[in-house]
């Protein structure tokens, strides 16, 4: 193998660690043809032999048609940025007059017992099939599907997708925002304060020109996504011999992708350990939100279907954030890249109005 890839044995399995980026980028666009999805045995045992998360062909792609329903960007403009700055403003209020916050444990908190909720919701929708709301929500989604003469997923399998998906939009926007608090010394008030400036009312909510003119907030996002990724590795196995840059990877192979590693490359990120959203300025930001230099979502036919939400979700959050709070850091914001993006000791802000 090359100098960026290798054969070793780990997680009990004979391995291809691939930290080259162009290989990593043609496995995920050459998914469900010489490549798919594979988990080790004790990554098996942890998610569930039947997890939907390793749905193969159709089955796949319906399931990730039915998420885009609710994550894709008509719906995200026409109703769930209304409810993310609600949420955002709920939490902000909830964290004044309190002596001190750990920012990543209150933001990823909120699926704290939600598989109970879930179930309890799922069970309310059968009770009432009738349920009409001011806009279409994924419990709609999972109810209308589980509903079909033939469903594609069972009630646990549906429960299981949201649980998924509840975890990677919370683990990915609590880690990246802890990252933005603790490094950004100079926020994007600006960007925000002038959006705020330009309305009728001040106080009025976001709309979604505003959300996209963000351009600056998009920056932060990115770079602290790069640092923030929640998955530092991603697995898949070769079906079919595969021959690159003068190596053959056998037919059967096994390979685990790091993405984190493509994220400090020091060829395409300077100084790759400093958050830097001014790196992204120059920068064409990835189309589709992936490319071979960057994987926080992954790529390919698995590119995660959150994507824009948890963009969506950390942009208003900051909106919310600095145009009308101010934050003292209280202790902690040690980063370690191990290889993911962990704080050992938390990072522990208080929250004040803005006078």
């Amino acid at each position: 193998m090359s100098v960026l890839s290798w054969r070793t044995n780990m997680v009990g399995e004979d391995l291809i660690v691939s930290l080259d980026p162009e290989l990593n980028n043609y496995v995920f666009q050459q998914e469900e043809r010489l490549f798919q999805i594979w988990y080790p045995d004790s990554f098996m045992r942890i998610i569930g032999a039947d997890s939907i998360i390793t749905t193969l062909g159709p089955s796949h792609k319906h399931i990730r048609n039915l998420v885009l329903r609710l994550f894709g960007p008509e719906n995200l403009r026409r109703s769930m940025l209304q409810e993310v700055q609600k949420t955002a403003q709920a939490s902000l209020l909830s964290w004044l007059d309190r002596p001190s916050i750990e920012v990543k444990e209150t933001i990823s908190s909120g699926r704290k017992n939600v598989m109970k909720m879930l179930k309890e919701l799922l069970d309310e929708r059968k009770r009432a099939p009738g349920h009409q709301g001011s806009s279409i929500d994924f419990i709609d989604v999972l109810m209308e599907e589980l509903n079909e003469e033939k469903p594609t997923m069972s009630e646990n399998a549906a429960l299981d997708l949201v649980f998924l998906l509840l975890f990677a939009s919370f683990e990915t926007t609590a880690s990246a925002i802890t990252a933005v608090l603790t490094f950004l010394t100079h926020n994007p008030e600006e960007e925000h304060n002038y959006i705020q400036k330009r309305r009728v009312d001040p106080n009025s909510e976001v709309t979604w020109e505003e959300y996209k003119s963000m351009k600056f907030t998009s920056h932060v996002i990115y770079e602290a996504l790069r640092l923030a990724n929640i998955a530092p590795v991603m697995f898949r196995k070769a079906t079919e011999d595969i021959h690159m840059k003068g190596f053959t990877i056998p037919k059967g192979s096994k390979i685990m992708i790091c993405p984190s590693t493509v994220h400090l490359n020091p060829v395409v990120y300077t100084d790759p350990n400093i958050f830097n959203p001014w790196r992204w300025k120059d920068t064409v930001e990835p189309t589709g939100g992936a490319s071979k230099d960057f994987m926080a979502f992954g790529g390919g036919l698995r590119l995660c279907v959150g994507a824009d939400f948890a963009k969506l979700q950390m942009a208003i959050f900051l909106h919310c954030l600095v145009t009308k709070y101010r934050w003292k850091a209280i202790k902690g914001g040690t980063m370690v890249l191990s290889p993911g993006l962990q704080f050992p000791e938390g990072f522990h802000i208080q929250l004040f109005p803005k006078a």
